[in-house]
């Protein structure tokens, strides 16, 4: 655009106003630089946008063609501004969070809940997928803020820790007592029973299998799943020893759907937390990740 937005600003008043006098008091102007700003335009345009009578100013046919882009350019800034207003007021913003599916569920749906309470009027979007997708989305800045693990290395990301968790082996007592009877009872569940195990995309997986590397248990029957919700039904069915995160079965222990079994070694615990960077945080990002610290 050549022109100062301001010549188009007095240009769209005096057009709307068809009179000088009563633009110049609109705009907290002097006649004289109404007058001196018009001029300025119509100099550097080569046209002429006004014609004078004994009323006021009259748009020209080549005002008129600039005065209804001109009109078009302010009514979208003035509903620009309108909206930044409702955003404003009623605390209008969206946020994108990347979570697996169990993470989803067992941990950041009771947060969500609370946050739209507070906040009603933000749009939240959720990408379900794996904790490296995560990452590597955050990086991107494809997404506000991941629910994830923490990771190793950070790089740019900040990580607000929620929980811990602890992963563990889990059957039906049903289940136990079979292999008992036909393995005898110091039976090695990892190399005469079906272990449950998440599929080799997910995080967990990866982390349970530098245990089994580390303490060497070489495990001889596998029946993957994608989700956790699902390796936790296999393990309640009796289809298998599962590895399930403790903090997520504590009911099916409780009531004695589920038995754990005991390990020599126990699995490091891992914390799970917000990631984010700080650097590109919104308003309402801020919000969340206040809103969620103060849990």
């Amino acid at each position: 655009m050549e022109q100062h937005l301001s010549q188009y600003k007095i240009f769209y008043a005096v057009a709307k106003a068809g009179n000088i006098s009563k633009a110049a008091k609109e705009l907290f102007i002097s006649q004289p630089a109404i007058s001196k700003s018009i001029s300025k335009l119509e100099e550097n345009l080569g046209v002429s946008l006004f014609t004078r009578n004994s009323r006021g100013v009259q748009l020209t046919v080549e005002g008129q063609v600039l005065f209804s882009h001109v009109s078009n350019a302010f009514d979208t800034l003035g509903r620009g501004e309108n909206e930044l207003k409702r955003i404003k007021n009623f605390n209008i913003g969206q946020i994108k969070i990347g979570v697996s599916n169990t993470l989803c569920k067992y941990i950041l749906l009771p947060y969500l809940k609370g946050f739209i309470d507070e906040y009603p009027h933000v749009k939240i979007m959720i990408d379900s997928q794996d904790t490296a997708r995560t990452i590597s989305m955050l990086e991107q800045q494809k997404l506000d803020i991941g629910l994830i693990a923490e990771p190793k290395t950070r790089r740019s990301l900040s990580f607000m820790p929620v929980m811990r968790i602890e992963d563990t082996f889990v059957c039906t007592k049903s289940y136990l007592d079979n292999l008992k009877i036909r393995e005898g009872e110091d039976v090695n569940i990892f190399s005469a029973g079906t272990v449950l195990l998440l599929d080799r995309n997910n995080m967990t997986r990866t982390h349970i299998d530098a245990y089994f590397a580390e303490h060497n248990i070489e495990i001889k029957q596998v029946l993957e799943a994608t989700t956790m919700d699902l390796l936790i039904e296999f393990a309640k069915t009796g289809l298998g020893v599962g590895c399930v995160i403790r903090e997520f079965v504590r009911g099916e222990l409780a009531d004695g759907s589920l038995i754990e079994i005991p390990l020599s070694s126990p699995v490091r615990s891992r914390t799970v937390g917000f990631a984010y960077n700080p650097a590109y945080a919104t308003k309402t990002m801020n919000n969340f990740i206040r809103f969620c610290s103060s849990k």
